[in-house]
């Protein structure tokens, strides 16, 4: 959760104008947490207190009603209806909200079946929950070391059929203005960009560097890396600072519960 918190601020800012450099500063007045935060919160939230999802969602978001950035189209259309029915949607939204359930949840076919319960709410097509499901998987899969690093993309390709593409075409495709904003592209992307780093650092610069979606596809690849590598203590305590009392309180309370299950 914290991972996907940071790849959100840090790639807030470059997301719609500013076009990131090598040694870019993290941390800037012109970063701050997006929908990816909000509902990242939200799903926590239903997790961790009993809570329906799609009442979690409704609830955060109607609380923030106008991030920076704004919501996806579908997604806002899905918040403004009466009903709040699920839509046959495949935008990153249900992946980049996900990590939660690959910390909180203990049993692999559990993990498969929550990341589902939590894409459908409003995202239902296939390749939403596959998305959501993968995310939530690999953070399951190194958090609880079933597999090594080295093992995620061959296990990616066998239980998901997602091929990852080089870092060096991602980042091709990102400077020719590609905006990723489903699953099948940006799930693939951000985890390349995860694979190919040494550190969560690393891993949060290639993501905003591949440009496009830069703050959901660093929110994806940072949850996993999370799962992966250690979060330097001052990028954390610098994230948390851009958030209000009440999200502060759900981080809080799943550190409390990751902590317990350790």
């Amino acid at each position: 959760m914290l991972g996907a918190i940071i790849g959100d601020i840090v790639g807030s800012r470059f997301e719609f104008d500013e076009q990131p450099t090598k040694g870019f500063e993290l941390f800037t007045d012109d970063c701050d947490f997006t929908d990816d935060t909000i509902c990242t919160v939200a799903i926590t939230d239903a997790l961790l207190n009993g809570r329906d999802y799609r009442d979690a969602l409704v609830d955060w978001c109607s609380r923030y009603p106008n991030p920076k950035g704004g919501y996806g189209g579908m997604f806002l259309k899905w918040l403004e209806e009466k009903n709040h029915l699920p839509q046959a949607s495949k935008g990153n939204g249900s992946a980049m909200r996900v990590s939660s359930v690959g910390w909180l949840v203990n049993d692999y076919e559990e993990v498969l079946e929550e990341a589902k319960r939590s894409a459908e709410v409003s995202h239902c097509h296939k390749e939403g929950i596959r998305g959501a499901q993968c995310v939530a998987t690999i953070i399951y899969w190194l958090r609880t070391c079933r597999l090594t690093k080295e093992e995620v993309e061959s296990a990616v390709l066998k239980n998901f059929e997602y091929k990852i593409p080089p870092l060096r075409d991602i980042m091709r495709i990102g400077s020719l203005g590609h905006f990723d904003s489903i699953c099948e592209e940006t799930v693939p992307w951000a985890l390349r960009c995860f694979l190919d780093a040494n550190d969560f650092e690393g891993t949060l610069r290639n993501a905003v560097m591949a440009q496009g979606d830069t703050d959901t596809k660093a929110t994806i690849a940072c949850s996993m890396a999370e799962a992966c590598y250690q979060i330097p203590e001052w990028m954390t305590d610098r994230a948390l600072e851009y958030l209000p009392v009440d999200m502060l309180k759900i981080v809080e309370q799943f550190l409390d519960a990751i902590t317990v299950g350790q």
